[in-house]
């Protein structure tokens, strides 16, 4: 059928990501750092990516495309919601820790970010961004940034960063790992993952990546348990 439908330039796209952010459909996602339509029969047609990008490089256009699908829309929100069940991490447990007054001073300097770099997210970054050349490149699944009290310190540091989750996006990460390992100068490379089940997608994705660009660099798989401690290095 003939209907209005977005249309990304490429070429204008900077890889901010915020379309696809704004896509309350989940018909845009980030590959290779840039925005695409993947699911033309999850876009509406309303446009509410076209206010969000800041470089103008989305515009609607009339064409032949598949009709917009709620049905479908609306089972993968509701997929994307629901974590599978019986999944070691997604068990509930209170996690309790003894605190004396003499750790907590009064006026205790903010700790400071070690981030050095936006964005983070793997689905996010450009694969040519600048600031992985020569760099220490940290690939962490988003939880251990919770568990581990001194993630900043230790792990962020001196480290391009970049976090992810598959189960939750539901995406094979190794693909745009490798492009990055490939197309850049890393000089090393850290894995730190939680040590729930689920979590052996991120470690898995980044060891096919390093096979996949055919680079000899260090690299190193981190634990991290769910009540904060280093398991294994």
């Amino acid at each position: 059928m003939i209907r209005k439908i977005i249309k990304i330039d490429e070429e204008k796209c900077n890889g901010c990501g915020k379309c696809a952010a704004a896509c309350h459909e989940g018909a845009i996602e980030m590959v290779n750092g840039k925005a695409k339509l993947t699911r033309e029969d999850y876009c509406d047609g309303l446009g509410d990516c076209l206010p969000a990008c800041p470089v103008d490089a989305i515009s609607f256009e009339e064409r032949e495309a598949p009709a917009y699908d709620e049905a479908a829309v609306l089972a993968a929100k509701k997929a994307k919601e629901k974590l599978p069940c019986g999944c070691p991490g997604t068990n509930s447990k209170a996690i309790r820790r003894e605190h004396s007054a003499c750790e907590i001073p009064a006026a205790a300097a903010p700790v400071q970010s070690r981030l050095s770099q936006w964005p983070v997210q793997i689905k996010l970054v450009p694969v040519n961004a600048p600031y992985f050349n020569g760099a220490h490149l940290l690939v962490a699944a988003d939880c251990t940034a919770y568990a581990y009290g001194n993630f900043h310190n230790e792990f962020i540091r001196n480290r391009i960063t970049l976090v992810g989750c598959p189960k939750l996006d539901m995406v094979d990460y190794a693909e745009k790992l490798t492009a990055i390992l490939a197309n850049n100068d890393i000089k090393s490379l850290t894995v730190v993952r939680m040590e729930v089940p689920c979590c052996g997608g991120i470690e898995n994705a980044a060891k096919r990546a390093l096979q996949a660009s055919g680079k000899f660099i260090p690299w190193q798989i981190v634990t991290v348990s769910t009540d904060g401690r280093i398991l294994d290095r």
